[in-house]
């Protein structure tokens, strides 16, 4: 069944970057996210509109959700400007952001805001598990497979569905055939008939029985000198702040603006990486070290940066 992978995936690599919905608060931190390719929004976020959304939706999933799932235009404008963006930039985002369905506009005593819609809430309330709560799998958990036949008429929603595997970080078998560690089952059955593609889908569970070296299979299946370029990347961006963060001499306002970057940018990788058994990875992988690395600086840094967060919100 597990036969050699097509190209399908290939195909889809740059519009299923996107990443899927994110964290919320109550734990040490959250987000959400609906949007583009994350990186350079923290390199040069003011210069690039179109690169926005994610740290916007960072915000939004970090901190609506306390307020009452709403914030104000004048202080999602202010919290925007510590990051070196332009009112104006700002507002061309927030107003793409309600195009697609993620933010709603909303007015809270006689002020203009937005909130997060409900589709994007439950979506939220998903990603707060995949990236704060994830555990890594061991090939005990067995395997989830799916299976889709769409015909040629449909053949957007062929497309939805590669893309939305993609997502949630299925590597691709053969054509048609995808598949995940077990543990995700549930997860991947609920996005699935969110959005309307479970009719198209047959899943199964169960264990790798033949044939072939699964560690020497995995690498087909999924991209990991990507993901180990992403992790890498991650590393490259972020390490350097950790002595700071570590010594609790940063102000709100800077922990701030290095927490939200750092976010915005993790966040994507806990979906491109579904959580595969360190004995199916290649010796060292960086993605322990990367995961370590966002642990303490989430640590670190999520209760400073709430505090200048909650300050604008209210005082702003």
């Amino acid at each position: 069944m597990f036969g050699r992978r097509r190209s399908a995936r290939d195909d889809d690599k740059e519009r299923a970057a996107r990443p899927l919905p994110y964290p919320s608060q109550g734990r040490t931190g959250g987000v959400a996210s609906m949007t583009t390719d994350l990186e350079s929004a923290s390199a040069t976020p003011a210069r690039d509109t179109t690169r926005l959304g994610p740290l916007i939706t960072t915000m939004f999933g970090l901190y609506a959700r306390g307020e009452h799932n709403w914030l104000s235009v004048a202080s999602v404008v202010r919290l925007m400007a510590d990051l070196g963006v332009e009112s104006q930039a700002t507002r061309s985002s927030v107003s793409r952001l309600k195009r697609r369905g993620v933010l709603e506009s909303a007015r809270h005593h006689g002020q203009a805001g937005y909130s997060v819609t409900a589709a994007t809430l439950e979506a939220l309330a998903e990603g707060d598990v995949r990236i704060f709560e994830r555990a890594r799998s061991v090939t005990e958990d067995g395997w989830m497979v799916v299976v889709f036949s769409v015909p040629e008429s449909e053949r957007d929603k062929r497309h939805e569905l590669r893309t939305t595997l993609t997502r949630l970080g299925f590597g691709n078998a053969a054509p048609g055939v995808w598949l995940a560690p077990g543990r995700l089952a549930t997860e991947a059955r609920r996005v699935l008939e969110r959005r309307a593609l479970a009719s198209y889908v047959d899943i199964f569970t169960g264990d790798y029985f033949a044939f072939g070296d699964l560690r020497s299979k995995v690498r087909t299946w999924w991209d990991l000198d990507e993901l180990t370029e992403m992790y890498a990347d991650f590393l490259r961006r972020h390490r350097s702040v950790l002595a700071s963060a570590r010594s609790g001499k940063m102000s709100p306002q800077e922990a701030f603006c290095v927490y939200i970057p750092m976010l915005t940018q993790w966040r994507r990788l806990p979906y491109r990486d579904p959580g595969l058994p360190l004995s199916l990875l290649p010796p060292g992988w960086n993605g322990v070290t990367a995961g370590e690395l966002f642990t303490e600086l989430n640590t670190a840094l999520s209760a400073p940066a709430r505090e200048h967060a909650v300050a604008v919100i209210h005082h702003g």
